[in-house]
């Protein structure tokens, strides 16, 4: 397993762990979606399953779109939506298509068996980890154009990793914990609905676990459209649910 770096190789070098201070919240609950599948989630499948080295999605990542599946995911989550006993109150949403398609997708089909929607609105720190020059890159792109940065992301790991140009896992930790944190400010006791990207529903869990949370050796997974959520009891989020694809 990767170890993140700063982690010393000795068990017996490290403090004894204890549980983490969980940090204080008021929100109702936190609910976080992760986008549908993506047509570059399919493409990249495709290029892992062929061994291909080019790149197989053009433009921007925040330009990607749902593949026909994601757009079929989107549907369902929105029948979800509808059939949920405590609706959300605000739902917040990442500025990128593919999270934007998800939530326009599930407004609709909620809307349709009779779901009044909640506010929404936008906000870049809920945008995907950043890939620096590596954009839009498969893991064998990148091995082929940047042999030296592939091995070096194997060795630290994607929670410390940080590609030219682009965040680790810890930066996104550091801008979702501050929409967290103003969310908790501005929406006291509500139930805010994210639809956001896999590395975002990483960070929360990370934050909301609070301090001296574990940095895992490998980053848990999150597919595509999951739920994952956090009931609140007004002073503390606690996780009810992981990326959770049953429901």
């Amino acid at each position: 397993m990767n170890r993140s770096a700063g982690q010393p190789d000795d068990p017996a070098e490290r403090p004894d762990e204890q549980p983490a201070l969980a940090a204080p919240f008021t929100l109702g609950a936190v609910t976080a979606v992760r986008h549908g599948q993506s047509v570059a989630n399919l493409a990249f499948a495709e290029a892992a399953r062929t061994g291909a080295t080019g790149l197989p999605v053009d433009g921007t990542d925040a330009d990607v779109a749902l593949s026909d599946l994601g757009l079929r995911q989107a549907t369902a989550l929105g029948r979800w939506l509808a059939a949920l006993d405590e609706a959300p109150d605000l739902v917040v949403c990442s500025p990128y298509r593919r999270a934007r398609q998800t939530w326009t997708v599930m407004e609709r089909t909620a809307g349709g068996l009779g779901r009044t929607s909640p506010r929404a609105l936008v906000d870049e720190r809920l945008r995907d980890r950043e890939m620096g020059v590596f954009e839009l890159h498969p893991p064998a792109a990148v091995q082929r154009r940047a042999p030296q940065e592939a091995e070096r992301r194997a060795r630290l790991g994607d929670w410390a990793y940080r590609p030219p140009g682009g965040e680790a896992l810890a930066d996104v930790v550091l801008r979702v914990r501050d929409l967290l944190a103003q969310l908790d400010r501005s929406a006291p006791g509500q139930r805010v609905l994210l639809i956001a990207h896999d590395a975002v529903v990483v960070a929360l869990g990370h934050i909301i676990t609070g301090i001296g949370a574990t940095v895992p050796d490998d980053v848990p997974p999150v597919p595509n459209a999951s739920v994952s959520h956090w009931r609140g009891d007004g002073r503390h989020l606690r996780l009810t649910s992981w990326a959770a694809t049953d429901w």
